[in-house]
């Protein structure tokens, strides 16, 4: 399975400007630039998708940790955080937390846990990051 991203940048570093693209079409020609980058401007930027694509992954790899487990949840809730930090040689992703609220009724709380963690550490875009992964997972019965 293979999936395509794509992305075309114009100009200098701080003055051009870019767009990212997808081959579903979800997103097209989407624009970013260093101040949605680096500034919070209006746009997107690489961090923000991959702290969207590594809370859905994790989310979807608990569901089925948790059917391992016999449980289903109502809902599960989980916003990722990636950290882009200046280091020794330039830029790197540091960091992802993962927020939780799980809505999991009847959940065993020690199973839970366990189905967090495999999530965690099994989900491919964890797997991807060379980045401390942290979670705060809230099971709400």
């Amino acid at each position: 399975m293979q999936r395509k991203g794509s992305a075309v940048w114009q100009g200098g570093l701080k003055d051009g400007k870019g767009t990212i693209s997808t081959e579903s079409g979800v997103l097209k020609q989407t624009q970013y630039s260093f101040s949605t980058r680096f500034e919070n401007g209006l746009g997107t930027n690489p961090e923000e998708l991959l702290a969207a694509a590594h809370a859905g992954c994790f989310t979807m790899a608990l569901s089925a940790q948790l059917g391992n487990a016999g449980m289903t949840a109502s809902k599960l809730e989980t916003t990722a955080t990636v950290s882009l930090e200046k280091v020794a040689d330039g830029f790197a992703i540091t960091k992802s937390h993962l927020d939780l609220i799980a809505h999991v009724p009847g959940a065993d709380k020690a199973k839970f846990d366990t189905a967090v963690k495999n999530a965690e550490t099994g989900c491919p875009v964890s797997k991807l990051f060379k980045a401390e992964i942290s979670v705060n997972a809230r099971l709400v019965s």
